[in-house]
């Protein structure tokens, strides 16, 4: 297969790595990107696993919580521009939608597009969609939604950047006051700057680990020929153990203590410790704005130009 300066581009955004390494390791899978990306891996040559396109789409994230705080629905709607994500018009919009999200029984996009609108009464959820189109006059798409209820305790709801990213946490305690309610905050805020795979280890699946053991085997033998395997085995322990720590968030360091040191878990304990409470994160969801979403790149003098029929 012919690798393309198309090709080589995409893997450096996906990992960080070198041009070249990154053509070599096109050139070694054939073209297969995904398989590009875990050659690069066994070599040491990523650097990051970015995921190209996650903020390549416009528009908002919103959450909505019931009165009692026990249940609450985040919501993503797309924009083709930054400019009617930040109109006052698109942005009430998006309430009404996570608003209409926090009471739905669909299942999917499809079902929730066809229900009864709660904001205008007789029309179907996409019936209300076409209209703010063609009153805002760009593509708008309700690209998702999700619910989060909490029966022994609240959900704790966080937006960062203006609606770029949002964050529900499912907070089960005994105690309900201030000081927790913003020890769940603090959390969500956590999960939107970090972002955590998994809320414990627990729930990290055997094939996971599996498969992060064997990338990290490999890794290690190209840096450690010499070494013999009951080393390289430790090695790969500590390392497996040091990247949970980074995909769990209850064991991640958390971003606000003053020691650097403290881990969410800790964190969390500390606090029902001085409530008397028993406190539990259960779990969380996190929208960002046009993650997964590749944008179609554009040549705005190309554009002109063409409306110009030059």
């Amino acid at each position: 297969m012919a690798i393309t300066a198309g090709m080589v581009k995409e893997l450096r955004e996906k990992t960080g790595a070198g041009m070249m390494d990154c053509k070599k390791a096109l050139n070694a899978t054939d073209g297969n990107m995904e398989a590009a990306v875990e050659h690069l891996r066994e070599q040491g040559l990523a650097k990051a696993e970015k995921k190209a396109g996650r903020i390549a789409a416009e528009g908002l994230v919103a959450t909505k919580l019931s009165d009692d705080g026990k249940k609450a629905a985040i919501v993503e709607v797309n924009s083709e521009t930054d400019f009617v994500a930040k109109n006052e018009q698109f942005q009430t919009y998006v309430a009404e939608v996570a608003d209409q999200a926090l009471t739905t029984g669909a299942a999917d996009i499809e079902a929730f597009l066809a229900e009864e609108s709660k904001a205008e009464a007789g029309k179907t959820v996409k019936e209300v969609l076409d209209g703010k189109i063609a009153i805002i006059g760009e593509n708008l798409n309700i690209r998702r939604f999700a619910q989060m209820e909490s029966a022994a305790g609240f959900v704790a709801s966080y937006i960062h950047a203006g609606g770029k990213i949002g964050v529900l946490v499912e907070v089960e305690t005994d105690v309900v006051n201030d000081e927790i309610k913003e020890m769940g905050k603090n959390v969500a805020m956590q999960v939107a700057a970090i972002m955590p795979k998994y809320t414990s280890r627990d729930e990290v699946s055997k094939d996971y680990i599996d498969h992060e053991t064997e990338i990290l085997k490999a890794q290690a033998k190209n840096e450690n020929p010499d070494k013999p395997d009951n080393i390289i085995e430790k090695m790969i322990i500590g390392r497996l153990n040091k990247e949970l720590k980074e995909v769990c968030l209850l064991d991640q360091t958390y971003v606000k203590a003053e020691d650097g040191k403290q881990t969410v878990g800790k964190y969390v304990e500390e606090v029902a410790k001085a409530n008397s409470a028993k406190i539990a994160i259960k779990g969380f969801i996190r929208f960002e704005t046009g993650e997964g979403i590749e944008k179609k790149e554009e040549n705005f003098a190309e554009e002109v130009a063409k409306q110009m029929g030059n």
